[in-house]
């Protein structure tokens, strides 16, 4: 007699949105996945693909609570190495029925010095430009992955919370440009689940998709992922379609959903916070920079350093300071999400003169670099939908008192074009490249234009010279440059004189 066919695929858990790997270091890295329900979150781990012997194996429960999401902290991993990860979710109230695996893969930092490469970007899903699937959707992080890097930074503007998706845009030839949209990203997001509905959203991208199964990211944030130009005492632009009233409420559920949706390596004691140093083998330390949570109003004519003038605030800034000065890697790459020079009222340069307003915090920081012997710096950030190599010298500048520095602006990865902005000379930047919008094209061209763009990094293991090239969507290189590393020669006044900054 035959047997009915039973079949448990209806309560097979589904990963609903691939997987994720971040904040990876020498001897460990977080993993990320969501489930399609209340599942137990089962992670194996291996040192090659086949899984033959697995080193091993955790789990977490992703409940309502964190809408399914969960991630796991793998640790005691070789250096240097790449890494295996397998996911698959447990039916809670049936554990014998277990869903669908997929593999994810990250490189552990090298415990020696060896070569090291890694892409930065910011921008992605912004000013109105979603997923055009006939356009081949977010076609950078395509472009990115072919790179092989060994980590990803990105700079900020991970979604739009701000920025509705609505089917369709007309483009200045005439032709459309046509939107996957979703509920969440109908319009602006206010709730705790429209928050999560923006990063859902840019996962719905198969690029994107297949690039976090293969590069880990670190992940910093800058305004959209809460609303445009935020600052903590500020509040809500109501004619922007909010109908919410406190500004604290979106900054709470921005905060928990970037939390909840990227794979962030977290303390029970620093919850929420964002800024942290990731070393990766001993030519680098990367400083992860926070310049939105602990800023002030930003009077532009203050003068002397006090509430109005924050950016990083007093505990950020005297962290940076602190690890800037004990770190041994070769380079130490401060990862910002907004550059120093470029004049903007949301950002840090105020306009042309002395250091005012949130200029005085990078004064004193750069010259306690100087004066601390903290050398081989070199600033990664984006924001403003443009590339840009912009030097920073002395001989230039109204504030004087640091050495000659790189900053390299790269951007947007998926998001409108702006023309390259206006350089303030406090700290003396010149723009030796830089590419957006040209004359007779409008800022926020779309981005089947090809004017997206993403930086790359590659330090050379014997040499430990650092080669930054800015590239665009199509992976053409469109400027670059090798810096060779520096010696420190520090004088015990100049240490005497860091250690009292401190």
């Amino acid at each position: 007699v035959a047997r009915p066919y039973l079949s448990f695929a209806a309560d097979r858990p589904r990963i609903t949105h691939g997987l994720q790997s971040g904040d990876v270091s020498a001897d460990s890295g977080m993993v990320w996945a969501r489930a399609d329900r209340p599942a137990r979150m089962l992670v194996e781990v291996a040192t090659t693909e086949s899984f033959r012997h697995i080193r091993h194996a955790a789990y977490v429960d992703v409940l309502p609570e964190s809408d399914f999401t969960g991630k796991l902290l793998l640790e005691d991993l070789p250096a240097g190495r790449d890494i295996f990860y397998r996911v698959r979710f447990q039916n809670l109230a049936s554990p014998a029925i277990i869903g669908e695996p997929q593999v994810g893969r990250f490189r552990t930092a090298p415990a020696h010095r060896k070569d090291v490469s890694f892409i930065w970007s910011g921008d992605t899903a912004g000013c109105g430009w979603g997923i055009d699937l006939a356009r081949g959707g977010m076609r950078t992080y395509a472009t990115m992955l072919a790179n092989r890097p060994d980590f990803f930074i990105h700079s900020g503007d991970i979604i739009y919370a701000d920025c509705p998706i609505a089917a369709q845009h007309k483009l200045p030839n005439g032709e459309l440009w046509r939107n996957v949209v979703t509920e969440e990203k109908a319009k602006v997001a206010e709730t705790l689940a429209e928050f999560r509905g923006n990063y859902k959203y840019n996962l719905l991208d198969a690029n994107l998709r297949a690039f976090n199964a293969e590069v880990p990211i670190f992940a910093q944030w800058d305004d959209h992922e809460v609303t445009d130009d935020w600052i903590p005492g500020g509040n809500i632009r109501h004619g922007d379609g909010y109908r919410e009233r406190s500004l604290l409420n979106l900054v709470a559920r921005g905060s928990r959903a970037f939390h909840e949706f990227l794979p962030l390596r977290q303390q029970p004691a620093e919850a929420g916070r964002i800024y942290r140093k990731i070393s990766y083998g001993p030519l680098l330390d990367v400083f992860m920079l926070d310049m939105r949570s602990y800023r002030g109003a930003n009077a532009g004519d203050v003068t002397s350093y006090g509430p109005d003038a924050h950016l990083l605030g007093p505990v950020q800034l005297a962290w940076l300071k602190r690890e800037l000065l004990r770190s041994r890697a070769t380079w130490k790459v401060i990862a910002a999400d907004l550059p120093l020079g470029v004049f903007s009222h949301d950002a840090i340069a105020q306009g042309d003169g002395p250091a005012r307003g949130r200029e005085l915090e990078i004064a004193q920081l750069l010259s306690f670099m100087k004066h601390a012997g903290v050398v081989n710096t070199v600033w990664l950030t984006a924001d403003m939908h443009y590339t840009a190599a912009n030097y920073y010298d002395p001989n230039r500048a109204v504030f004087q008192d640091f050495e000659p520095f790189w900053e390299f602006i790269s951007g947007p990865i998926h998001a409108g074009t702006w023309a390259p902005g206006r350089l303030d000379n406090t700290f003396g930047p010149r723009a030796v490249f830089e590419l957006g919008c040209g004359k007779g094209q409008a800022d926020n061209l779309a981005p089947c234009f090809g004017l997206q763009f993403f930086g790359h990094v590659a330090i050379d293991g014997e040499t430990e010279v650092m080669t930054v090239t800015l590239k665009d969507v199509n992976d053409r290189a469109l400027w670059s440059k090798a810096i060779e590393p520096k010696c420190c020669n520090v004088s015990s006044m100049d240490m005497s004189l860091a250690a009292r900054t401190l």
